[in-house]
């Protein structure tokens, strides 16, 4: 899990880099069925399979290398998908359309409800096949041929799709080191005292990449990557622009954000290991039918099964009549409830086990019923529906245009962070309570639980993700969101390719001989007495005359909002 979580960077970083996201999906989606065919012919084939040997591990040689390198390609194959999929979905919908905002929110859900309905099938249906009927390939070859029929559909819908052709100058590796060896160069430049002198391109020109973002004052060291080389020519690596800058100050503010979700993420990995060990040493009889051990994790998914309608259909229209919010509530917000919820899922957790324990001791004939753990697994998965969702639509709304699918997978890669801290503190903790408890063993110790603290343990993560939350707030309230348009009080742009430019009237002498000003050009002529001005501003295209404006001694003042161009008889200078 850890290592298919982590493999999802490659994924991101394909699809932003060299090809899109819809074939780094189908490509990775291929290395996934194949993976899952070549677990399904192992666990088939006894010939492939080690004989007993009474060690803990029996594979070695030619079979050793088939499992492993079957693992590697599901691994590879699922990570990869996870990279691009989810980016490949926010992009059919236009973040600055209200309509299409509010759509992207929804998918997001969608996405997790779906993604949850599959998991069910797993964990109850092919866990019964493979555990209770021995059909143990059978569940491979179901998930095989599942997978294959998805990524079918998923080809099938390509004349549908918006799809965006990456460019290897659109490399988020590549842009990022530019902004930081630039910024090293220019270290001895001191900052211009206003950041409109700070280097931008214009939406005109031919590289510019779908946005432009504004400039914040967050991390003023990687500002100097912008300023203007007097001596040299502008190249990518002698000026970056403001919005280059910028993507790089987004990236770094995420960086917080994605460590203070690990903890919560090591809490689950708990759910999925000690969890399902409990269910072993409880009742797991419903009537005569005995729940598989490995059917528990259906409880969380039961639970967000119920709840992401229940959350998209109700929750969300209550709340956007009083956040005015597209979603809700701000997708920082989510993952603060999720956070929250985590911590009193591992606190209940710690109680449930105490209760099995002490019963087990009184009576181990008559354990306690299994679902005594839907406390636990109930309310985690609240979080998770929270905690999920939020991080990827965070991700992916906040990323730049050509680093979504890379920034997007930042959500799994804290899972696979949470999956390999968890094996870092079991160790750890088993290794300090052995030194220090007086029976000379550790809080987890062995397979009996019932000679274990594993409850102690469970308290231990909650008092650590309740640490782990107050330091969340600090960096949520921090974060400043990224934007990327003027302020809607300034007036609108219009895109003098497609739409011709409205003038306002402006008080003119010539207005009194009847001269209809909506044939006057918008930049003064040239008179015999008035020298010829031009006004531009390189990053918005041609301006509105602002009410007011006047022509005094060869100078012309466009003015847009609060700030100005000059014209070319005054001093020209680099454009915010």
């Amino acid at each position: 899990m850890g290592s298919t979580f982590l493999l999802s960077l490659i994924g991101g970083f394909v699809s932003d880099t060299f090809i899109s996201r819809f074939t780094t999906s189908i490509i990775f989606g291929f290395i996934e069925v194949l993976g899952l065919a070549l677990v399904t012919i192992q666990a088939y084939s006894k010939d492939l399979q080690p004989a007993y040997c009474g060690k803990p591990t029996c594979i070695d040689g030619s079979k050793a290398v088939m499992f492993y390198f079957s693992l590697g390609l599901l691994a590879l194959g699922a990570g990869g998908v996870k990279g691009a999929l989810p980016a490949l979905g926010g992009d059919q919908f236009d973040h600055k359309d209200p309509k299409e905002a509010k759509a992207l929110a929804r998918y997001f859900n969608w996405l997790l409800l779906s993604t949850t309905l599959g998991a069910c099938v797993g964990v109850t249906g092919i866990v019964y096949l493979t555990t209770e009927k021995h059909k143990w390939y059978w569940g491979f070859f179901i998930s095989a041929v599942a997978t294959f029929i998805g990524f079918t559909v998923l080809a099938l819908g390509k004349p549908f799709y918006r799809l965006r052709e990456p460019k290897m100058a659109d490399s988020p590796i590549v842009r990022i080191t530019q902004v930081i060896v630039v910024a090293i160069n220019n270290s001895k430049l001191a900052l211009p005292d206003s950041p409109d002198e700070l280097y931008e391109i214009s939406k005109t020109e031919n590289d510019f990449r779908e946005e432009i973002i504004s400039h914040t004052n967050q991390f003023r060291f990687l500002d100097k990557a912008a300023i203007v080389p007097k001596d040299s020519k502008t190249t990518p690596w002698t000026v970056c622009t403001v919005t280059q800058v910028e993507e790089v100050k987004i990236l770094t503010r995420m960086l917080p954000i994605l460590f203070s979700t690990v903890i919560m993420n090591t809490c689950l990995a708990q759910l999925q290991t000690f969890s399902v060990m409990q269910g072993n040493f409880m009742n797991r009889k419903i009537g005569n039918f005995n729940v598989p051990a490995a059917s528990i994790p259906i409880i969380p998914l039961v639970f967000m099964s119920i709840l992401v309608p229940i959350y998209e259909f109700f929750f969300v229209p209550f709340a956007r009549k009083i956040t005015k919010h597209p979603s809700g509530i701000t997708q920082l917000q989510r993952v603060g409830v999720g956070l929250v919820l985590s911590a009193i899922s591992m606190a209940i957790a710690g109680i449930v086990e105490v209760k099995r324990r002490d019963q087990a001791h009184r009576d181990i004939m008559k354990p306690i019923s299994l679902f005594w753990l839907s406390f636990q697994y109930g309310i985690f998965g609240i979080a998770d529906m929270f905690t999920l969702v939020g991080l990827l639509e965070f991700f992916y709304r906040e990323a730049p245009i050509g680093m979504r699918s890379l920034s997007t997978s930042f959500t799994w890669l804290t899972l696979s962070f949470g999956y390999f801290l968890s094996t870092v503190f079991v160790n750890v903790i088993n290794a300090i309570t052995k030194r220090t408890s007086s029976s000379k063993q550790g809080w987890i110790h062995g397979l009996d639980l019932d000679s274990s603290h594993l409850n102690l343990f469970y308290w231990f993560l909650a008092i650590l993700s309740c640490l782990n939350f107050l330091n969340y707030l600090y960096w949520a309230s921090w974060y400043k969101y990224k934007t990327e348009e003027p302020d809607h009080s300034e007036p609108k742009a219009i895109d003098m390719t497609t739409e011709q430019l409205p003038v306002e009237e402006v008080p003119d002498p010539t207005e009194a001989k009847g001269e209809d000003l909506s044939t006057r050009p918008l930049v003064a002529e040239e008179e015999p007495e008035h020298t010829e001005a031009k006004a531009k501003d390189s990053s918005t295209g041609p301006l509105l005359v602002e009410e007011g404006s006047t022509v005094d001694g060869g100078v012309t003042e466009v003015h847009e909002g609060p700030s100005s161009v000059q014209t070319e008889d005054s001093k020209q200078q680099p454009t915010s």
